[in-house]
């Protein structure tokens, strides 16, 4: 396309005119772009000192590997949300010993617990652009699945020479549909400790109730340690580590927010698609999406069952069950606001608008709307097989037939050079993959296991006979009921619910897998085939998606452009920043919703009944109105919650959210119900983030549930 250089240039830049504080996932190389609207929105820091990504403030922010943190202390005090630690919560307690209901709080260091052996603290050290390597390794294979190959080797490739020097953990990005490619390099820090966590009727008050609701009223944070060997490097687990030392931590704000006021985020949000196809969208929303609120629904009803007659389980399941129904709930909100904007029509006329367009360019245009085209049948070949796909999917992500299908993978594996290995079984993740090991047998009871078999069995053989898998079929020896409970009482016979046989075929060969009796194994060697055929599948779809979705992206781009539109990468992962205002919003009822949400509401709420039951040390806190210097002189107490128009989405959770000083006043850890749709569509009158204000944090540290010694270190982070 003519110019498309220079428009794609200037799309992926950042600037664009009418790029605004609110919508936008900016990818660090767009902050010197957006500078101006970072200082119109009211950012005191020179914008440049955001682009440096290894200074102050944006080098105290890390990711968890799936949430977001920030150092507060130069002693390797990190604070995230609760809900982010919740794992090692889960993995610590007992029913005896529930740290998840008690709470916790570490009298000295050498009380501070393991999150467990598969946390991770990951530091951002560095961003290379490997784009040009990327598309040279695409351009020279042979076929669509060579083409994924390819990727797959350079990205083994430069991740190896990324990771040559111990202690740091790489990882390959691919932009704007595969317009651009980084590679980040990070400080794997691999001893991580609990240090303090309020009790879950604080963390996680409101429960699913009010899960992504507003107004809320919950002190969802946590604080973690990251640990090192004693000559400051990256080390596993050990009584002997020490903490590491950050160059840089946040310190709390030194002035009270107010509504209005400047804030903005950095963290690691997971997707966006935003840019997908509207046949995308219409699978995701039609079909999707129903099926994992169901099957998830039905799921999170079997073990509440179970784990009510069962305390073990209902511990062991708890972080499972927690995370299902916190899927269920977002992907609900999201159908329901998709109704609410019409969001298919919107994206179907977004897209038509594009290709009008493309059209309009004649041969410039020709082959983008070829590179669509080749989208669409890539989406029917997919949808072809979905159902046989997610349910054979979710059959082998059960405990035991996940853990034979793996470990017999990592034995075909590793009959290969370690370069040549499929991602995920390179002896680069042996580490965690042997945590997971271990840490099964926190998160399993053989009951409840056998019933999600049971559950995913029934599914399998409802399925249409052309969705069957002939292996599975042949297996099972039959397609009903009897079929099924013959299935469970052979897998009930497996060793792998024991840590001692797992951990002896973390090192057996594959030929001591294809001679196993163990039924979990014998049934993993018998699908193995097959899940290599799907495999193969897969990359040739990849392979085909890597020609055509750049190009495709690259016309969205330039159409966007050229209306003066923002242009930003849907979400992947990555490091991005996003900015905006204290603000409120008007919800669909009408009513006004003030941006601040206030202690005598946690109290208005509270019932003593999960999950409002706030403790009483909190409630009489709150009665006596002992606000300590946490006051807001605003609203004359202490702030819990605040809104503000910033966008996010998952993988945000536990981001530090800074005010124009770059100082830490809150936590995200939310969106609100009618702003769960901007993962496809952006909707800037409802999109809001929820946020828990930093005073509410640091109240319960002074006046609910002391913690001197956190409060001390913290001060003294105030004045390093």
């Amino acid at each position: 396309m003519r110019h498309s250089v220079k428009v794609l240039a200037l799309a992926l830049a950042g600037c664009i005119g009418s790029a605004v504080a609110g919508e936008g996932m900016w990818v660090p190389q767009q902050l010197p772009q957006v500078a101006a609207q970072l200082q119109n929105a009211g950012l005191e820091l020179p914008p440049e000192q955001l682009a440096d990504l290894t200074g102050q403030p944006m080098g105290a922010v890390v990711s968890l590997g799936g949430c977001t943190a920030s150092f507060v202390s130069p002693q390797g005090l990190v604070v995230t949300n609760h809900h982010c630690a919740y794992g090692g919560l889960q993995l610590n307690s007992t029913p005896e010993n529930n740290l998840i209901e008690t709470g916790f709080n570490a009298a000295t260091l050498a009380d501070e617990i393991s999150s467990g052996p598969n946390a991770r603290i990951y530091a951002l050290d560095s961003i290379r652009d490997v784009t040009a390597e990327a598309k040279a390794a695409i351009a020279a294979a042979p076929d669509a699945a060579g083409r994924t190959v390819a990727l797959q080797d350079l990205e083994k490739k430069l991740v190896a020479e990324c990771e040559a020097e111990a202690g740091y953990r790489c990882q390959f990005y691919s932009f704007s549909g595969g317009n651009a490619y980084r590679l980040f390099r990070n400080l794997e820090i691999r001893d991580v400790r609990v240090v303090y966590a309020p009790p879950q009727s604080i963390g996680a008050y409101g429960g699913d109730i009010d899960n992504w609701m507003w107004p809320r009223h919950t002190g969802d944070f946590t604080f973690i340690r990251a640990y090192v060997g004693k000559d400051g490097k990256p080390a596993a687990y050990s009584e002997d580590n020490v903490p590491y030392q950050p160059k840089h931590w946040l310190r709390m704000a030194s002035q009270p927010l107010e509504i209005g006021d400047f804030v903005m985020v950095a963290g690691y949000p997971g997707r966006t698609a935003r840019y997908a196809l509207a046949g995308a969208f219409d699978d995701t929303a039609q079909w999707s999406y129903p099926q994992v609120v169901e099957h998830y629904g039905a799921m999170i009803d079997l073990v509440e069952a179970a784990g009510k007659q069962d305390e073990d389980i209902a511990v062991k399941y708890a972080s499972a069950v927690k995370s299902w129904h916190n899927v269920v709930k977002n992907y609900q909100g999201q159908l329901t606001g998709f109704e609410r904007i019409h969001a298919s029509e919107r994206k179907h006329a977004e897209e038509d608008a594009v290709l009008a367009w493309l059209r309009a360019q004649g041969d410039d245009g020709k082959a983008a709307l070829a590179a669509h085209a080749k989208l669409q049948e890539l989406l029917a070949v997919e949808r072809a097989t979905r159902e046989r796909d997610f349910v054979f999917g979710q059959l082998m992500r059960t405990a035991v037939i996940g853990r034979a299908v793996d470990l017999y993978r990592l034995a075909i594996e590793r009959q290969k050079p370690d370069a040549e290995r499929e991602p995920g079984y390179q002896a680069r993740d042996l580490p965690s993959f042997e945590g997971g090991l271990k840490q099964m047998d926190r998160r399993y009871a053989p009951a409840m296991d056998r019933q999600l078999q049971e559950y995913w069995l029934r599914q399998y053989i409802a399925l249409p006979a052309d969705q069957h898998v002939a292996a599975l079929d042949s297996w099972l020896g039959g397609n009903d009921e009897a079929a099924v409970q013959r299935a469970l009482d052979r897998l009930s016979g497996t060793g792998l619910g024991q840590l001692d046989n797992r951990l002896a075929l973390l090192e057996a060969d594959r030929a001591a897998f294809e001679a196993s009796q163990d039924p979990a194994v014998q049934l993993a060697v018998a699908l193995m085939p097959t899940i290599l055929e799907m495999e193969q599948r897969d990359k040739a779809i990849q392979g085909e998606e890597l020609l055509a979705r750049p190009v495709y992206l690259q016309a969205v781009a330039d159409y966007k452009a050229s209306k003066g539109e923002s242009v930003y990468p849907d979400a992947n992962s990555s490091l991005r920043i996003t900015f905006g205002n204290v603000k409120g919003y008007t919800k669909l009822d009408g009513s006004a919703q003030a941006p601040f949400t206030t202690l005598e509401q946690v109290a208005g709420k509270a019932t003593g009944v999960e999950p409002f039951d706030a403790p009483q040390v909190l409630l009489d806190a709150i009665a006596e109105k002992r606000h300590g210097k946490y006051a807001s002189k605003e609203l004359g107490t202490v702030p819990v919650n605040f809104l503000s128009d910033l966008d996010i989405t998952g993988g945000n959770s536990g981001s530090p959210v800074m005010d124009a000083r770059g100082e830490l006043v809150g936590l995200a850890f939310d969106m609100n119900w009618e702003a769960v749709v901007s993962n496809w569509v952006f909707d800037p009158d409802m999109t809001r983030m929820i946020s828990m204000d930093a005073r509410y944090m640091l109240w319960i540290l002074d006046e609910v549930m002391p913690a001197p010694r956190l409060v001390a270190e913290l001060d003294s982070a105030q004045k390093d």
